[in-house]
């Protein structure tokens, strides 16, 4: 076994770890906004850990090339998602409310 395995394997753990206490907070959490908080956080460590294990792993061939395309776009769009899904959730409880 290669160094570089070990690597990937740890960082392979370490995020896939983060994602599930993610998960667990989305399902704990009584709120909206408690879980859309949990659903954000999922998008941002979680992600750049894989992103690193497949970088070691492939370097910057087109699956490293790939990967990075796809966590920052994850990383960019996400706070949209949840800024808009808050929005909404605000709306529904508080018709009132101006935004």
């Amino acid at each position: 076994m290669h160094p570089s395995d070990l690597a990937v394997d740890v960082l392979l753990v370490l995020g896939v770890a983060g994602e599930l206490l993610c998960v667990a907070g989305v399902l704990v959490m009584r709120t909206t906004f408690d879980r859309l908080h949990y659903a954000a956080a999922a998008t941002s460590v979680p992600v750049f850990l894989v992103l690193c294990a497949v970088l070691v792993r492939e370097h910057l061939s087109a699956g490293g090339l790939e990967a990075i395309a796809a966590a920052l776009f994850l990383f960019l769009l996400n706070p949209a998602l949840v800024i808009a899904t808050a929005r909404a959730a605000r709306r529904i409880e508080e018709p009132e409310a101006e935004l």
